[in-house]
């Protein structure tokens, strides 16, 4: 268990909780990438942590920091109680997922259904922060199937804001309850932007990060314009070489770009660690596999770290193996060239 002495940096870029991808190990592999970005974990039942292993659950490498764990419950006690094992376990925030639409979070009567009983949500809320000292936030969607009215997320966010949460994610799009997938559901319906910008606009007091369809650099910059921080998933996991440039370029570092190289380099402690503890290389390959999304090698790397029969017996030198082929195939490009 660890401790909270430092004032984290702030939430201006962030990495979306996302269920079976920002797991430890994920997490451990951005930090090389990204010191001042903040981390989410991977959505934690209140059951999960009640009646389970709280240790596999919880457990993070401190240099993951900052770090915010994502609970999804509906039950004011047991929330509490997450968030104090949370702030015992030295995590940064507390954050409540009311976002996701998934039919498994929705017959938890979590998630995204959530939206519908904001006074729940307010209970909630106040229940936690009356339990810790850590932040408490929330991760909502702008609106639940027909309901498309600025003034349903509007009134959703003050009622919530009243039980004492001051950091709203907000997913821009309406969470569809029945007939979309998960997928589907970060797809088709569309993003509406000016939403989340009015909600800042109306209510500076509050900190309102923006998620939803953000893949570059120029998105970025532009919501930034608008709100306090931006919230990247899917694009900063499979291109997450993305991150290299955040800490000089939102939050002021004098540090020099980290190369992808050095990045797998840094990262061979770690796994051989991992090997120790009986985990697998697979466990760590399976999330670095884009780190060199759109350069020379990229393909001989991403093959050799899929590689099931490679997997198989595998240590730390796999990867000192993938790098070698894009050092290789680079080489190879310039001769020809």
């Amino acid at each position: 268990m660890q401790e909270n002495p430092v004032k984290p940096p702030s939430r201006r870029l962030s990495v979306a909780p996302m269920l079976d991808w920002t797991d430890r190990h994920y997490r451990y592999f951005a930090r090389l990438i990204t010191r001042n970005t903040w981390l989410y974990t991977e959505m934690v039942t209140t059951g999960a942590l009640i009646h389970g292993d709280v240790e596999r659950h919880l457990r993070f490498d401190p240099g993951e920091r900052p770090l915010a764990l994502q609970l999804g419950g509906s039950d004011p006690a047991e929330l509490a109680r997450c968030a104090r094992l949370a702030q015992s376990w030295g995590y940064d925030e507390v954050n409540l997922n009311v976002g996701c639409p998934s039919e498994r979070v929705q017959k938890g009567a979590f998630g995204a259904c959530l939206m519908a009983e904001p006074e729940l949500v307010a209970d909630c809320v106040k229940a936690m922060r009356d339990a810790v000292d850590i932040d408490i936030t929330l991760k909502h969607r702008i609106g639940i199937d027909a309901v498309e009215d600025y003034g349903y997320v509007a009134d959703f966010v003050d009622r919530i804001a009243r039980a004492g949460c001051r950091t709203f994610i907000v997913h821009a799009r309406n969470a569809i309850l029945k007939g979309l997938s998960p997928k589907d559901n970060r797809e088709i319906p569309p993003l509406k932007y000016d939403y989340v910008y009015r909600l800042k606009r109306e209510r500076p007091e509050l900190e309102i990060l923006l998620n939803g369809g953000v893949k570059t650099l120029e998105d970025i910059d532009v919501h930034l314009r608008h709100v306090d921080g931006v919230m990247l998933g899917r694009e900063a996991y499979h291109n997450p070489f993305l991150m290299a440039s955040w800490d000089a370029r939102y939050y002021g570092a004098a540090t020099p770009l980290p190369d992808r190289a050095e990045v797998v380099r840094a990262l061979l402690p770690y796994v051989r660690r991992q090997l120790e503890q009986g985990h697998a290389v697979r466990n760590v390959a399976r999330h670095i596999l884009g780190l060199f999304q759109g350069q020379p090698g990229a393909r001989q790397w991403r093959r050799i770290l899929s590689d099931a029969s490679l997997l198989r017996d595998a240590d730390e030198r796999l990867l000192l193996r993938a790098l070698e082929a894009v050092a290789g195939n680079r080489s190879a490009e310039r001769e020809a060239s």
